[in-house]
C-alpha cells in the first residue's frame, strides 16, 4: 500500500501543532507552578541540593504489606522544615520513596531518616541513597548542554548545505526542532502528571535524537535529490511522496529495532536509566514521524512556494544534463 504523503501533509502538520502546543501549555504551567519553577521538572543535577532514596526493609515482619504513603511523608517533611521538598514513590511495588529538598548536612538527613523510619517503616541501609550538588554545577551542566545543542544544530546545517543544498538544509533543522520540541514537552506533561524529573542524561538524549532524526532525514533526502536528476520534469509532490515510499520499510524497521532495545532498557535498566531511555523512545518516535511526514513535505511545500515545484521548468536553461541536475538537487 502506497502511503499519500502529500495529500494528506495537512493532517501531519495538525498532529505535530497539536503536540507541541500541548507541550508548550504544559511548561507553561510547570513555570508557575512554585514546586517546579521551571518548563520542566528539575532533578537535583541542575538545582543543586541533596536527593535522598530510601527503600523499606522486607526481611523485617510487616514491613512491606504497604506501599509507601505519599502523605505520611509529606507530613514528616513538613514538621522538619523541608515542607517545599519534591517527592516522588518508587520502586517496583511502591516501596521506595526518593526525595529531593535543599542542601542538607549530616545530621539533618541522620534526622530525616530517623523521623521518617519511625513513621513509614524501617529502612534498608544497604539500598539507601544519598546525592549532593551544588547549585554552580548545576548551572555548568546547563550551560554545557545547551552550547552542545546550538553547535550541533549549526554543524547540521553547515553539513547540509554542503551536502544538499540551503533549503533542504533549513528544513531538516526544522523537522529537529520538532522533535527536540516535542521531546521537552512530553517530558514536561510528564513532570506535571507523574513527577518526572530531567537531569544530565536528558541533554545526552536530545543529542542522540538529533543524530538519529537527522539521519533518517538525509536518507529521504537523498532519494529526492535523486529522483530529482533522473526525473526533472516531474512535480515535487510526486517525487517527495515516491522517495518516501520507496524508504519507508527501512525507516520503520530501523526506528522499531531501536524501540525494541530501548523498550528492554526502560523495563530492566533500573531507575537510573528509565527515564533517559523514555526520552530516547519519545524521541526516535518523533524522528521518525518527522522525517517522513514533517521535513519531506516542508520540502516539496517550500519548492512549490518558490516556483520550483517542477525542477525542470525552475531552471533557467532550456537543457540540462544529468551533473547540472545533481547541482540543482
Amino acid at each position: 500500500m502506497k502511503l499519500k504523503v502529500m495529500k494528506q501533509q495537512s493532517l501531519w502538520w495538525s498532529i505535530s501543532l497539536l503536540i507541541i502546543l500541548s507541550g508548550l501549555i504544559a511548561m507553561a504551567i510547570s513555570w508557575t507552578r512554585p514546586d517546579i519553577k521551571a518548563p520542566l521538572r528539575p532533578s537535583l543535577d541542575f538545582v543543586g541540593g541533596t536527593r535522598i532514596q530510601f527503600e523499606l526493609d522486607c526481611a523485617v515482619a510487616n514491613n512491606c504489606d504497604q506501599p509507601v504513603n505519599v502523605g505520611t511523608v509529606r507530613e514528616v517533611l513538613d514538621k522538619q522544615g523541608l515542607g517545599g521538598s519534591s517527592i516522588q514513590v518508587v520502586g517496583q511495588n511502591q516501596q521506595a520513596v526518593s526525595i529531593r529538598t535543599r542542601t542538607l548536612n549530616v545530621d539533618e538527613r541522620t534526622q530525616l531518616q530517623t523521623a521518617l523510619s519511625e513513621a513509614v517503616g524501617k529502612f534498608d541501609a544497604k539500598t539507601t541513597q544519598i546525592d549532593t550538588v551544588g547549585p554552580t554545577i548545576g548551572r555548568q551542566l546547563f550551560t554545557s548542554g545547551m552550547l552542545a545543542l546550538i553547535v550541533s544544530f549549526a554543524g547540521i546545517i553547515v553539513y547540509m548545505s554542503f551536502r544538499f543544498q540551503f533549503d533542504y538544509a533549513f528544513m531538516a533543522i526544522v523537522a529537529l526542532f520538532h522533535d527536540v520540541l516535542v521531546t521537552v514537552g512530553m517530558f514536561s506533561i510528564f513532570g506535571l502528571l507523574f513527577g518526572t524529573e530531567v537531569d544530565s542524561l536528558f541533554i545526552v538524549a536530545l543529542l542522540t535524537i538529533v543524530g538519529f532524526s537527522v539521519n533518517d532525514t538525509v536518507v529521504i533526502y537523498d532519494r529526492i535529490r535523486e529522483t530529482i536528476i533522473l526525473n526533472p520534469e516531474r512535480h515535487i509532490d510526486d517525487i517527495v511522496e515516491d522517495a518516501v515510499n520507496q524508504t519507508l520499510t527501512r525507516s520503520i524497521n530501523t526506528t522499531l529495532t531501536v524501540l525494541l532495545t530501548l523498550s528492554s532498557i526502560f523495563f530492566f535498566g533500573g531507575e537510573t536509566l528509565k527515564n533517559f531511555a523514555l526520552a530516547l523512545i519519545v524521541g526516535f518516535t518523533m524522528g521518525a514521524y518527522s522525517s517522513i511526514f514533517i521535513a519531506s513535505t516542508l520540502l516539496a511545500w517550500w519548492r512549490r512556494r518558490n516556483g520550483q515545484a517542477i525542477p525542470a521548468l525552475a531552471t533557467s536553461a532550456p537543457a540540462i544534463d544529468a551533473s547540472v541536475s545533481s547541482e540543482d538537487a
